[in-house]
């Protein structure tokens, strides 16, 4: 794959009309036209080419402003290089026609290489560790998988994890999940689970988070 570094809106705009490119990574704070301008005015003229964009601006409504301007994926700095290689790769396949190779509920997909997820459709902003729980409980929802099977899934290179550390993700994933059909669930003694039946059930008491 060759790659192409333009260091202002108005060249990157130019570039990305004549050469037709695989998949833009799209930095926000360019200098001149920034980089919503530089997508929203691609996306008027037609480019339909996929977009990740990249940005120190980690607030909810930034994304919500990228997302609905036209982009595709979204990855807020700091940013691990390997995370960023996969979301392309990912770009990369859906451009090509390549659906994503994970089973959808309700809505939900996991791509297994980048583990980006999309809800209807769409890129949902978790961490890795947040998709890498929410893949292993899609994998059976309805489901308990146990919290001990869960941490060595979630934190298989981190030999000093905590052992309340899982609960931690698990808190800021269910969180996440608020828009969705989907409830991740604590179940007390067996770990979790996710279901949509649990869409109106409270976690039993005792667990926390």
């Amino acid at each position: 794959m060759r790659i192409v570094a333009c260091t202002d809106g108005d060249r990157a705009l130019d570039r990305w009309r004549a050469s037709a490119p695989d998949v833009v990574v799209l930095d926000l704070s360019l200098p001149g036209r920034d980089g919503l301008e530089v997508l929203a005015q691609a996306r008027a003229e037609g480019l339909d080419t996929p977009v990740l964009i990249l940005t120190a601006r980690g607030t909810v409504g930034d994304r919500v402003l990228g997302l609905n301007t036209g982009a595709d994926d979204y990855l807020p700095k700091p940013f691990d290089l390997d995370e960023l290689e996969a979301r392309i790769r990912a770009l990369v396949r859906r451009r090509r026609g390549t659906e994503l190779p994970t089973p959808g509920y309700c809505g939900l997909q996991v791509d297994p290489d980048s583990l980006a997820v999309y809800h209807q459709g769409r890129p949902l902003d978790l961490t890795l560790r947040e998709a890498s729980l929410l893949q292993a409980l899609l994998a059976s929802p309805g489901r308990a998988v146990a919290k001990a099977r869960l941490t060595e899934i979630v934190f298989r290179d981190d030999a000093e994890v905590q052992p309340d550390a899982i609960e931690v993700v698990a808190y800021r994933l269910r969180k996440k999940l608020a828009a969705t059909d989907v409830r991740l669930v604590t179940l007390r003694g067996l770990g979790y689970l996710v279901d949509r039946a649990a869409a109106d059930a409270a976690d039993i008491p005792g667990e926390t988070p």
